[in-house]
């Protein structure tokens, strides 16, 4: 039963530092950049976008679609980042503990 009562201390320390993490990643900003740095997005650790800065020499009412798939470029770097430090947190809070492909904490 002494190992059942640390298990569940354990589990309670990790939930909380869960908790902990959550929070220091919705507060976390990462931005991405497109069209050498003329196209930044920034995200939160959640992959909220939470802004979008276009330099003007971009802007051609006649070709929208370069302007498009620069968004989505720099998105998707901004994306990456998110992840990469959301696992170096994840990390932090497991021990290094690996986790079993498509277990995703702590979304």
């Amino acid at each position: 039963m002494k190992n059942l009562g640390n298990l569940m201390k354990q589990a309670q320390q990790m939930q909380t530092k869960m908790a902990e993490m959550q929070a220091k990643l919705a507060e976390m900003e990462v931005s991405g950049a497109a069209g050498g740095g003329m196209l930044r997005v920034t995200l939160n650790g959640k992959f909220e976008l939470k802004g979008i800065k276009i330099d003007k020499a971009l802007v051609d009412p006649n070709d929208v679609e370069v302007l498009e798939d620069l968004i989505v470029a720099a998105f998707n770097d901004a994306k990456v980042k998110a992840e990469a430090a959301m696992n170096e947190e994840m990390a932090k809070v497991t021990g290094g503990l690996n986790l079993p492909p498509g277990i995703k904490l702590p979304f």
